[in-house]
């Protein structure tokens, strides 16, 4: 089976830009749809952006529509996130997460089946 893992995170002023990336090790990434999810301190964890196997669909939440950008390479077997303007309120732990539903881009978390641990985005302002 995949197992994902995240890099990339850390801390930025408002209004930077940081690019996430996801990982695969163990099986290749290029055959599953993979999510990006992040959960700030106290809230629940929740959907952010999600991309086909062959990167012919994306979904976006509102949020982050116009700011943050989902890509893969699957020859690189690697997952981005990249992400502009940077707001506070994107603050949370940034999950990666892999579906066998491999043209799945929405956000229900049960469709998805191998999570990463997650790395930290701190957006000071």
């Amino acid at each position: 089976q995949v197992q994902p893992v995240e890099s990339g995170g850390g801390l930025v002023q408002a209004g930077g830009s940081l690019r996430l990336s996801c990982a695969a090790s163990g099986r290749t990434f290029s055959t599953y749809a993979v999510g990006w999810f992040r959960q700030a301190a106290g809230k629940e964890r929740e959907f952010v952006a999600g991309i086909s196997w062959n990167s012919l669909n994306t979904y976006y939440v509102d949020s982050v529509k116009g700011r943050f950008t989902i890509s893969r390479d699957n020859a690189k077997n690697t997952v981005y996130l990249q992400m502009n303007s940077l707001k506070p309120e994107d603050t949370a732990v940034y999950y990666c997460a892999a579906s066998d539903y491999s043209d799945y881009v929405g956000g229900k978390r049960t469709l998805y089946n191998y999570w990463g641990q997650g790395t930290q985005v701190t957006v000071s302002s």
